[in-house]
């Protein structure tokens, strides 16, 4: 017999790693047959085990399914393997199309085998780390290249640290070194900085080594053929390397067919040096104002800097080049000052109108005036160059794509198609005069793409029209993706023909799959109908509880991929579903959704599962009880043994690093792990103040004294950077301004842009520039420090630390320049943003002739006008009113003043409002009175109920709101889910009889929102079992005010909400109960 005793003497004692190995090699050259099977399973017996097939297939799987949750052991098991079983480890889990592995009745899943330490935590690692520890010095060095490509592949990339890179073999031959560069050119922009330095160091160490045994009289190692092969790399070559290039070597790289196409990807390239580059190329005898060549120069072109001998036709060739500068990470400021310099050469001897179609994306520069003075003619001869723009301002757009339509009078859908960008700056009305025909074949083609840039008065403009003049199972067919969302919930439920197959590529909002898949479900099986993933947002708990085993574990996998589109109570129903159908196989995040009880169950060898499974979901949409998430951490905790060690306990965490306590990153930890464990912090949305203490700290430990760091080490802090202390921060900015611009800028996530680091930001900015004169003539400006276009451009965020006073004299035309940037700037105070209000008003003049786009450009600063000031505006367009209603922080007076001065300049009455009227006006609804609201169309209304119950108006206006949504659905008493789905905050309006009249089953779908608006007083007339079904989010959306109005009952019953329980309530009437649900764990007597 073949195979050989010793396997046998392995699988005796559980070593079936390598017992398994054996076999498959055996099995690769002979056939595997029951009579073999037959006696290993007599040498067993032999040796007085008693083992069947069953009993080993258990065995095999259990101890397999521990090195999956065990990678460490794993990566020992592969240390410790002899060559033969490496290579054959290799080949299976790499090249290998097996599937199975029969062995009798004995079937082992290789396929599953391979995904699972594909998909395991720490598995890529070990097999990342294994890799490079042996394959290059087992197999083939091709083969080892194949493999780290396919293990990086599917690898967060956090892996390739340049502890890592460094044991990366530094004697591959030739072409296995050039398919290992590609490898990591293609990897390029999802690792650190760091190891693209470090990569950068083990490619040159390579290239050097072959360029001294090949040299003959090169001054440089920086051939054409190394250039290429360093790709994006080339970045990190450092000046004096750049300047020693050979003419003729930088001639023929240049030459490339693909040069072009490599520095097109240069995005990180620094203005010091593309001119080295630039430089070289030049004394490499290109002629550098020859279109030829500035179409070879890919992204350097952002950075020429030979103006003085630029021409007309050169500038408009550079300008056309220089679209693609947006890609560049940084110096935008500069590349916009390059491009301004660029568009006054391209404008000699020329006007506005004639070179308007020659000058690139650098028209995104021009002021709203310059904009103005163009000719309908002349925007439409440059509609091809102009659609293909990125980057426009809202009131660029406006104007624009107005000037279009003078010219060609009425709006179709050639000229849309004609627009691209530009379409989202067409008027409401204009769109709500199309034809209805016209409507749906632009929403078919060039509208699609940009349909969610539309203001809500623009989308429903359109579906009005639409849905008042076509079938409507044509409107279903012709709306797509997210703007399919602002169908109303009664214009669905006036139809009866739906089919499943209307459904397909559409976002729902909940109350629209509610009703939907309770409709299809009639007549479509579940398992059908959720291959429409949208539509899980419609399965109501009942559904879930109803479905049979088989087609609940059938479904399942479409609700878990699809977790973040249901809600925490159907969550929390599928975790009870999956508890009384196969609480063995139950997901174990699951668990966390359950009442605290059930963490009780997770013993030691359910704990890596459950910390695991937990890692790969967002805790806090599973769980929002605080004093629950607390009870679970802490269980994470005890399963860690309350401490993190290496970086394989960060893979196993996940998400979960984010809720961490900072005291598990304790102090001794490597600089890999501490490295990894940064890079999920960064993945988090939020972070305490002590955990962001804690990195701050740790930053400094891991890479000593920020006045030491490297640009390097600043680009892998990102964000981080504004946790360190004040003068650190300071020395940073001043030894690495771009950079620190270029992290505050990317600020978001959980550190979003700190005071801290703006203020810095500012000071770089503000300390390194020159002073410029203020142009106001008059006395209290004379030597103030006024602000440049360009360092209002470079700013952004950080424009909210310019004093009042320099604000105040502020160049005219850099306002106008500037005035949406400056609008947009969410840290400017009252009296910052008052000062740019008259500075707009000495810009434009009266208030009376500025236009709706000047108005839109505002932004926040329009938030400053007053009830005089709003009165005097042009408020005719619902487009400006929608504008309007996108800034926060308007009083009611404001929000009055806004509303007349819509109904007074647009000559309507309530009852003329249309639903687009009512979806632009937004908040400012809120300032109705009871009159008004009665006035309403109800028609019109309904269309926009959905947005309206997302208003906080007061609850005397939601009380209206109801009288009126009651006229079309009907009176509240006979409101189901989805209608209390879709009216959100009016159903807070409820009054105590009809509070006390909800169906228990309903108090779920009551939006959270609206839960919140309750008043207190009214909110004690739910009775406990309605409490108890609130269902966890809306829960925890209780307020302090009406908890206090709670008694023992209802409170009781509100922690049962909170902690996920399901009750069994007792069959007395609703209202009339004086003892609360009960609730019975099932784990009792279990």
């Amino acid at each position: 017999m073949a195979y050989r005793r010793c396997d046998k003497e392995e699988v005796i004692a559980g070593k079936y790693l390598n017992a398994l190995l054996d076999i498959l090699q055996f099995q690769s050259t002979s056939m595997w047959t029951t009579d073999m099977a037959n006696k290993v399973m007599a040498y067993f017996h032999t040796q007085n085990i008693l083992i069947t097939y069953s009993s080993l297939q258990v065995s095999v799987k259990n101890y397999l399914e521990s090195l999956l949750y065990q990678p460490k052991v794993l990566l020992f098991e592969f240390r410790l393997m002899s060559h033969q079983h490496f290579q054959t480890a290799m080949k299976y889990l790499f090249e290998s199309k097996q599937d199975h592995l029969e062995l009798g009745s004995l079937v082992l899943d290789l396929s599953g085998i391979r995904e699972r330490i594909f998909q395991s935590p720490g598995g890529n690692r070990t097999l990342f780390l294994i890799t490079l520890e042996r394959c290059f010095q087992t197999l083939n060095s091709m083969e080892c290249v194949d493999i780290l490509s396919q293990v990086l592949r599917v690898s967060s990339m956090t892996y390739l640290q340049p502890r890592a890179i460094a044991s990366l073999p530094k004697d591959l031959p030739e072409d296995a070194f050039r398919n290992l560069s590609t490898v990591f050119k293609d990897f390029y922009d999802r690792i650190t900085a760091s190891a693209q330095k470090a990569l950068y160091d083990w490619m040159t160490r390579i290239l050097q080594q072959s360029y001294n045994t090949n040299s003959e009289n090169s001054t440089s190692w920086v051939s054409a053929e190394n250039l290429w092969i360093l790709g994006r790399y080339m970045v990190h070559l450092p000046l004096e390397e750049i300047r020693k290039i050979n003419p003729s070597d930088m001639r023929l790289f240049l030459s490339y067919d693909n040069a072009t196409k490599q520095l097109d990807t240069v995005y990180d390239i620094t203005p010091g040096l593309a001119q080295a580059f630039l430089e070289r190329i030049n004394a490499s005898g290109f002629d550098m104002r020859n279109t030829s060549t500035l179409y070879r120069l890919g992204l350097l072109v952002c950075f020429y800097n030979e103006l003085d001998q630029t021409d007309t036709a050169t500038a408009r060739v550079l300008l056309h080049q220089m679209i693609k500068c947006n890609q560049l990470r940084g110096f935008q400021a500069d590349i916009q000052k390059l491009k301004s310099q660029l568009l006054d050469i391209a404008m000699r001897n020329h006007t506005l109108n004639d070179s308007l179609g020659s000058l690139s994306d650098a028209v995104v520069g021009l002021t709203s005036c310059q904009l103005e003075s163009l000719s309908p003619e002349a925007v439409h001869g440059a509609i091809p160059t102009l659609n293909q723009v990125s980057g426009w301002a809202r009131s660029q757009v406006m104007i624009l794509s107005s000037k279009y339509l003078m010219y060609e009078k009425v709006l179709s859908f050639h000229n849309i198609s004609s627009l691209g960008a530009l379409v989202t700056g067409i008027s409401t009305q204009s769109f709500h005069s199309m034809s209805p025909r016209e409507l749906s074949q632009v929403l078919k083609g060039p509208l699609a793409q940009h349909a969610s840039d539309l203001s809500p008065a623009q989308q429903h403009g359109i579906l009005r029209k639409m849905t008042a003049s076509i079938e409507f199972s044509s409107v279903m067919t012709d709306i797509h993706g997210a703007f399919f969302k602002e169908v109303s919930l009664f214009d669905l439920w006036k139809e009866d023909g739906f089919n499943s197959s209307l459904l397909k590529e559409k976002e729902f909002r909940p109350s629209q799959a509610l009703f939907l898949y309770e409709l299809l479900s009639k007549k479509t099986a579940p398992s059908d109908l959720l291959s429409n993933s949208q539509l899980v947002k419609g399965v109501t708990c009942r559904q879930i509880e109803s479905m049979n085993t088989i087609l609940f574990l059938d479904v399942f996998s479409v609700f878990e991929k699809n977790l973040h589109l249901l809600s925490p109570y159907q969550i929390n129903c599928l975790a009870w579903k999956f508890w009384t159908v196969s609480n063995t196989s139950m997901p174990p995040y699951l668990l966390s959704v359950l009442p605290m009880e059930f963490l009780e169950s997770i013993t030691d060898s359910l704990c890596l599962p459950f910390v695991i499974s937990l890692g790969k979901v967002d805790l806090d949409h599973l769980v929002l009880n605080p004093h629950k998430k607390r009870a679970i951490l802490q269980k994470v905790d005890e399963c860690l043994n309350g401490s993190v060690v290496d970086e394989y306990d960060i893979d196993l965490l996940g998400s979960l690093v984010c809720h961490l306590p900072p005291a598990l990153l304790c102090s001794g930890l490597s600089a890999e792990t501490t490295a990894t464990a940064f890079h999920q912090f960064r993945l988090c949305r939020q972070l305490s103040l002590e955990q962001k203490m804690e990195i701050g700290r740790q930053l400094i430990e891991l890479h000593g004294s920020p006045r030491n760091w490297t640009a390097e080490t600043v680009l892998d802090s990102g964000p981080f950077v504004a946790l360190l202390p004040k003068a650190e921060l300071k020395a940073l900015v001043n030894k690495f301004p771009h950079v620190i611009f270029q992290a505050a800028a990317a600020a978001t996530g959980p550190v979003p842009a700190a005071e801290e680091l703006l203020m810095a930001q500012f000071e770089s900015a503000h300390n390194s520039s020159a002073l410029a004169s203020a142009s106001d003539s008059t006395p209290d400006c004379a030597g103030v420090r006024a602000p440049s276009a360009d360092e209002i451009l470079q700013l952004s965020e950080a424009n909210a630390f310019w004093p009042i006073r320099e604000l105040h004299c502020m160049d005219l035309d850099t306002f106008a320049q500037t005035v949406e940037l400056l609008g947009s700037v969410s840290g400017f105070s009252i009296s910052q943003l008052s000062v740019l209000k008259e500075k707009a008003k000495q810009v434009w003049g009266p208030l009376s002739s500025w236009k709706s786009y000047q108005v839109v450009s505002l932004g926040r600063i329009a938030t400053t006008l007053n009830e005089t000031e709003i009165g005097d505006l042009d408020l005719s367009s619902v487009d400006t009113i929608a504008a309007l209603s996108q800034q926060t922080g308007w009083d009611p007076v404001q929000a009055g003043s806004i509303l007349q001065g819509f109904l007074e300049d647009s000559a309507q009455l309530m009852d003329d409002l249309k639903s687009f009227d009512m979806a632009g006006l937004g908040a400012h609804l809120c300032a109705l009175n009871a009159t008004e609201v009665a006035a309403i169309n109800a028609s019109e209304f309904s269309a926009v109920v959905g947005r309206i119950g997302s208003l906080p108006c007061s609850i005397s206006i939601l009380k209206e709101f109801k009288k009126k949504t009651e006229s079309f659905f009907g009176a509240a008493s006979g409101w189901n889910r989805a209608i209390l789905q879709e009216i959100g905050t009016i159903a807070a309006s409820l009054n105590e009889e009809e509070l006390k009249a909800l169906d228990k089953e309903l108090m779920p779908y009551i939006q959270p929102a609206a839960i919140k608006h309750i008043p207190a007083e009214m909110f004690k007339a739910l009775s406990p079992e309605q409490i108890a079904n609130l269902g966890p989010e809306n829960a925890a959306l209780v307020t302090d005010a009406q908890r206090q109005h709670l008694d023992e009952l209802q409170l009781q019953s509100l922690q049962l909400a909170l902690d996920g329980a399901r009750m069994s309530t007792q069959d007395v009437p609703l209202g009339g109960s004086t003892t609360g649900p009960t609730y019975t764990s099932p784990l009792n007597g279990a």
